[in-house]
């Protein structure tokens, strides 16, 4: 070995070793920095980045300062395909950025130049904004958002509107995440009592206790638990006084007390002997002006809580005894139970007064009628005859935290949620509220008409075990809570309700799906990430279709309230209402459609008629009507709601309808070219309740579709899983047909690749079958799957194939939005917790597949206890078959493949 060789360490020990390099300090990076920063970005990435990172250097041995900054190179790079923009520019600018950028945006109009195109915004936002190295892209993204017409200019009001609309529909969406709701109308009972009820209190254990020979009137009872075997009475009259009780030994008292003599076969105890009990010590506090609204007892204060319409002493926290007596009658009660001796005390109706130092007093105009204290959020609530809830520091009665506005009549009731962060209120004109604590706002609102509570409110209770309120009124009224369904922890949905429709834009890179509950929802296509979402109608009546316009930049959707609207997506403006004069009907889908230089939004529906407004997107009109309708379409059209509508450029259109016809028109000249009925095969003639409803149709033009004219060709959904391919160019001839769900359930949507090469179809149960139309035309009777997998439990309401990125987007009414590989390999499910990244497979959730897919009967693998005869091939999605289970392991195989 040459002389001053160093040996290499042997690697023979397992030990990771690197080489040693100084480091030193200066102008550049520094190295210890570098670590630190390496170190907190794996701590903060997901482990599917991980994975990669260590498969992409899985041969390395030994790191150096380079191979530190390529692994950081490396680690950007990924990084920066899957996660969202860590700068939101429409997040960052400040009230000071709005004055800059609207001098900024005045100097240019005063040049003469009224709006400005992309380059010069973004040179103004990084000037006035402070951010010189903010991406182009952001820059433009947000350009984008704003020019929805893609006209490359925008102004300063335009700015602001787009602002302006976002900071609101973002509010609005806090707001609906926290959407309660009761279920109307209340349950309803009528009352058995001669006399209206005064009050509503659950008894854990089913005991009633009376007293009788009081001095004065009781107006409103409070009991509660002090303690172990310990409990308390509250109750305040018409002198203004509030009586307690404080009760020791419960149990033993009370069973007691159960052997007295019985009036009207009830255990009754007078006053003056209850009191005489060593187990029993009585005291009466002068608190009031006036009569006492109520009087509450909480343990959790150790103090009892009163009200009165009196202004000066509206409502007082006081405490149980007097602090400074207080040590003195329990060393008395303990010296008495200890001697076995009577209490000798005499009863005296004489109330005490506290000092200043054992209550605090809250002054409030017109006084307070009902209210509650909560210990977790440190809240006191109050209302009363001035329809106002106030908000206090239950320390403090000063002034109040907050006021909420919104009861039209004075308030009876109130309640604190606190699990929920909510506060319920009750006016006398049967008027329930729910408030939201920290965004001082009204959630829900239930008036007389929708709860059908009737008549005067005598009492109001609310039972947190049952989610219920109780109002006594002309009859007791039970309003129980809608509470939604807590899921699975492996589970993950998009939608908190059914999702109708999705699509996808590729101007944005954007996923934008709706829902039954009118919500639109917007997601980041490659993390899955939600960006936006706004409510698409104020009655929250169900989007049932949706559609872009050829740029991708604006949103049609339709509604079953019978009204089209056109949106700028990105900040959840309605630029445009589309209906009809008067109530107009659920409308099943829409597209925008495009003939010669024109451009239209046309809709289809319950009205079985074709609509057709002209996009104009300048118009002075909010509301805009159809144009008038085709002659053919008037005299001739469907006689079914239509449920689909397809364009075939230049000139060709097709309709169906629920009774199975399809109606091939011309745009151009809007008459009918042809009309088609979809046959049925010899084994399905003679099914009773057969669906003939055609939901889906879809145009194919490739020119290997030999036996085709023009070879075009138009794909149709028949019955029983079937898909039906016409020649509508020459005969309009049925050129073949073919079950396509091998289930034998309704195919709900067609779609295809952009070369028209493979159709992907999706069923009923949640299923897609992926079918080469070529091989097909090749002369093959029944083509074979190429692939199918089940992608939902329920029916597919959406389906797109996105080819540049070679995946799959589907959406279903099991409340999600997915997306798929071409393959069928699982990436993902919009909302859930972990982003992805659509270009790196190891951020893909496959090879798992969604839980709730995995463990639905209709998943279930083959199995002989299965193997039941049925009288029809065909299966209900909502119960077990008989031979689901007997293609789960091709489906699997396919998928691994």
């Amino acid at each position: 070995m040459p002389l001053g060789m160093k040996v290499r360490s042997s690697s023979a020990s397992g030990r990771l070793e690197t080489q040693h390099v100084s480091r030193t300090t200066g102008s550049g990076c520094c190295g210890g920095k570098l670590t630190d920063d390496l170190s907190k970005d794996r701590q903060q990435q997901p482990e599917w980045l991980v994975r990669e990172l260590l498969r992409q250097n899985r041969r390395r041995h030994s790191i150096t300062i380079g191979d530190e900054t390529q692994i950081r190179r490396q680690h950007s790079i990924i990084y920066s395909t899957c996660k969202l923009c860590s700068l939101k520019l429409d997040e960052t600018i400040s009230l000071d950025n709005l004055q800059k950028l609207k001098l900024a945006f005045e100097e240019f109009e005063r040049g003469g130049s009224r709006s400005i195109d992309a380059k010069r915004f973004g040179h103004l936002l990084k000037k006035c904004l402070g951010l010189p190295k903010t991406s182009n892209a952001q820059i433009q993204g947000l350009f984008k958002k704003i020019d929805y017409l893609g006209q490359g200019q925008i102004s300063w009001g335009e700015f602001c509107t787009h602002m302006m609309h976002e900071y609101k529909e973002k509010q609005e969406t806090v707001r609906r995440s926290k959407q309660v709701a009761f279920t109307l109308p209340a349950s309803m009972k009528t009352l058995c009592h001669g006399l209206p009820i005064v009050n509503i209190h659950s008894s854990h254990d089913c005991t009633i206790v009376t007293i009788n020979a009081l001095e004065t009137v009781p107006l409103t009872l409070d009991f509660g638990c002090t303690g172990p075997d310990k409990c308390c009475i509250v109750y305040g009259d018409t002198d203004g006084c509030v009586t307690i009780m404080l009760i020791s030994s419960v149990g033993d008292t009370l069973r007691l007390w159960n052997k007295l003599p019985k009036v009207e076969n009830m255990p009754n105890i007078a006053i003056d002997n209850a009191v005489l009990s060593p187990n029993v010590t009585f005291i009466r506090w002068k608190v009031h002006q006036d009569w006492v609204t109520q009087a509450k007892y909480f343990p959790s204060f150790h103090a009892v809580v009163s009200s009165s319409k009196e202004e000066s002493t509206a409502l007082v926290i006081g405490c149980v005894l007097p602090l400074t007596d207080a040590e003195q009658q329990l060393d008395e009660i303990r010296e008495a139970c200890y001697e076995g001796k009577t209490k000798k005390i005499q009863l005296s109706w004489t109330p005490q007064l506290r000092s200043s130092c054992d209550q605090t007093v809250f002054t409030i105009s017109k006084g307070v009628k009902t209210f509650d204290l909560c210990p977790k959020h440190s809240l006191l609530v109050t209302g009363g005859m001035d329809r106002l809830i106030r908000m206090w520091n239950p320390h403090f009665s000063g002034k109040p935290n907050g006021i909420l506005k919104g009861h039209s009549a004075p308030i009876t009731y109130l309640h604190i949620f606190p699990e929920n962060g909510q506060i319920f209120s009750v006016s006398i004109d049967c008027t329930v509220k729910i408030w939201d604590i920290q965004d001082q706002c009204c959630l829900f609102t239930a008036d007389s008409q929708a709860s059908g509570i009737h008549g005067d409110i005598s009492a109001c209770s609310y039972s947190s075990a049952v989610k219920s309120f109780y109002i006594a009124a002309d009859c007791m009224a039970v309003l129980s809570l809608k509470i939604r369904p807590r899921l699975h922890s492996r589970l993950t949905a998009s939608h908190d309700e059914a999702v109708m429709c999705c699509g996808y834009s590729k101007e944005f890179r954007q996923v934008v799906s709706c829902s039954e509950g009118s919500v639109v929802k917007v997601w980041d296509f490659d993390t899955g990430r939600q960006v936006f979402e706004f409510c698409g109608t104020q009655d929250q009546s169900a989007i049932t279709c949706m559609a872009f316009d050829p740029k991708g930049r604006r949103l049609i959707t339709g509604g079953r309230d019978g009204c089209v609207k056109i949106w700028n997506f990105n900040n959840g403006q309605c630029l445009k209402t589309l209906r009809k004069d008067g109530v107009g009907n659920e409308v099943c889908d829409c597209i925008f459609l495009q003939v010669h230089m024109s451009f239209y939004v046309m809709s289809v529906g319950g009205d079985r008629k074709i609509d057709i407004y002209p996009d104009i997107p300048e118009g002075l009109h909010h509301v805009q009507r159809p144009q008038p309708p085709w002659q053919d379409d008037l005299k001739s059209g469907h006689k079914e709601d239509i449920l689909c509508v397809a364009q075939c450029p230049p000139s060709l259109l097709a309709t169906s309808s629920y009774d199975g016809e399809i109606i091939v028109w011309n745009v151009v000249s809007g008459r009918i070219r042809c009309r088609i009925v979809s046959p049925l095969l010899a084994e399905h003639q003679n099914v009773e309740g057969l669906d003939k409803s055609v939901p889906s149709i879809i145009f194919f033009k490739n020119s290997k579709l030999q036996h085709f004219s023009s070879a075009t060709a138009l794909l149709s959904a028949g019955a029983m899983g079937c898909i039906n391919i016409w020649n509508v160019l020459s005969g309009n001839k049925l050129a073949g047909s073919f079950k396509a769900s091998k289930f034998q359930q309704k195919i709900t949507k067609l779609a295809k690749t952009d070369k028209d090469t493979l159709l992907y179809a999706a069923d009923r149960i949640g299923y897609i079958y992926v079918y080469s139309i070529e091989k097909f035309a090749a002369g093959q009777k029944s083509p074979k799957a190429e692939n199918f997998w089940r992608a939902h439990t329920s029916r597919i309401t959406g389906l797109q194939i996105v080819d540049n990125d070679q995946v799959v987007l589907t959406s279903s009414t099991d409340y999600t939005v997915r997306l798929w590989s071409a393959h069928g390999e699982y990436i993902g499910t919009f909302g859930q917790s972990e982003s992805w990244s659509v270009h790196i497979s190891s951020s893909w959730k496959h090879p798992a597949v969604p839980y709730e897919v995995l463990i639905d009967p209709l998943s279930m693998a083959h199995h002989e206890i299965l193997n039941v005869k049925t009288c029809s091939d065909d299966i209900d999605p909502d119960k077990s078959g008989a031979h689901r289970g007997e293609h789960k392991s091709e489906t699997h195989s396919k998928v691994r493949h």
